[in-house]
């Protein structure tokens, strides 16, 4: 499978699924893939999926990551951003690699880690997919109990947060204050669009203070 797997190409904006796959052939595949890649992975009972995202995936990816961090840092809340790190378990026979991801409330419990493992480290506080591709997995981050997952789609910010095992869509973060970011989040990016990186963050940085 990994001679087969190696020769893959999967063009951005597209998906390959691989049905059948064990954990022990996932594991292979995640080493022979390596950390460094493009590609991002979900794995549901034996469903693998593997995705290229879109640039513009990316661009939105890096400007939304940015803005939660550049908030966490006025709020001087620690954090520890993992981006794509592969969360899985073994147990629930589920996995994901989120775009991008942020443990909040839990950062004390895997500070200095290199390696998590979801049997006995907590799950991220927040997750976010850029969805442009409808490739997210709400069902797999719910199976992993992730509090919070944010989907970025169509240029609107949805905010799902756990509740009795569930998600629910709500208009507030679990993880941060009772800020307006549905609609903010989207408008600093859009402002990015025209104004650049530094200058629209900035500029957020700004509108943070002045709600304190």
């Amino acid at each position: 499978m990994l001679l087969e797997f190696k020769r893959i190409h999967v063009p951005p904006g597209q998906r390959v699924l691989l049905q059948n796959v064990t954990w022990t052939e996932l594991e292979a595949i995640l080493e022979e893939l390596g950390e460094h890649r493009a590609a991002r992975i979900a794995y549901d009972r034996g469903m693998l999926e593997i995705m290229a995202p879109l640039p513009e995936h990316e661009d939105d990816k890096e400007i939304i990551s940015d803005l939660v961090k550049a908030l966490l840092e006025e709020l001087d809340i620690e954090f520890r951003c993992l981006g794509s790190t592969t969360f899985k378990n073994q147990f629930m026979n589920q996995g994901i690699e989120p775009d991008q991801c942020f443990y909040i409330k839990n950062e004390a419990l895997i500070r200095g880690k290199k390696r998590l493992d979801l049997t006995i480290d907590p799950p991220p506080d927040l997750a976010l997919e850029i969805d442009i591709t409808s490739r997210t997995h709400p069902h797999i981050y719910q199976a992993l109990q992730v509090p919070e997952l944010w989907r970025f789609e169509n240029g609107k910010l949805q905010i799902n947060v756990l509740v009795d095992g569930n998600y629910i869509e709500s208009q507030s973060s679990l993880n941060l204050p009772s800020l307006p970011l549905i609609d903010v989040i989207h408008q600093y990016l859009e402002k990015s669009k025209t104004a650049g990186r530094n200058a629209t963050i900035k500029s957020f940085r700004n509108w943070v203070r002045e709600q304190l």
